[in-house]
């Protein structure tokens, strides 16, 4: 995984092997064409962790219209390589920045994807990245009883993705929001 910030960064990730790109280059605006094709031929996987950008530009006092150019940058680029092929996974910068809600990155992604696109970044895309495929990703008979259980439905608000009601791994659950706490 690359974390780079420019197009000389990402230059040296696709000249390096690296498979997995953890960030988008808002600051060198609109990604063209050849480039995104470029970044294609190198088979890497983005994960767009786009509200990174908002709170380093809050961070550094970036001014509004500037923040607005590098988000629209942002999402053009994530948009433009998703309709290139492009594998896109879902990630945040969360441990580096302090906002945990991932509310605010689905609205963003949903600038540049759609809500099928978003759940494809969540589920079959990693399980198809990192070698799972076969029994993770998507719902059928044969697969791990890997299931998360939204409370909304994210095709008509993409903020349902944060809204977790109900997560099972192997068929158990791990998380509900309605169990009673242990003492």
């Amino acid at each position: 995984t690359a974390n780079h910030s420019n197009l000389a960064g990402l230059t040296v990730s696709m000249n390096s092997g690296v498979d997995i790109l953890a960030h988008t280059t808002p600051m060198t605006g609109p990604w063209t064409a050849d480039l995104t094709a470029q970044i294609y031929a190198h088979h890497m996987a983005l994960i767009p962790t786009l509200t990174l950008f908002e709170v380093e530009a809050k961070k550094f006092g970036e001014p509004p219209q500037e923040l607005k150019g590098d988000m629209d940058a942002a999402v053009q680029q994530v948009s433009a390589y998703s309709k290139a092929g492009g594998q896109i996974l879902f990630g945040t910068d969360v441990g580096y920045i302090d906002v945990y809600d991932t509310t605010e990155e689905y609205r963003q992604l949903a600038r540049a994807l759609d809500w099928r696109q978003i759940l494809k970044s969540l589920t079959v895309a990693p399980a198809e990245r990192f070698g799972y495929a076969a029994r993770k990703g998507r719902l059928a008979a044969g697969m791990d009883a890997d299931l998360v259980v939204l409370n909304g439905d994210p095709s008509k608000d993409v903020s349902a993705f944060a809204r977790v009601r109900l997560t099972l791994r192997g068929g158990r659950p791990i998380f509900d929001v309605h169990a009673q706490p242990v003492h």
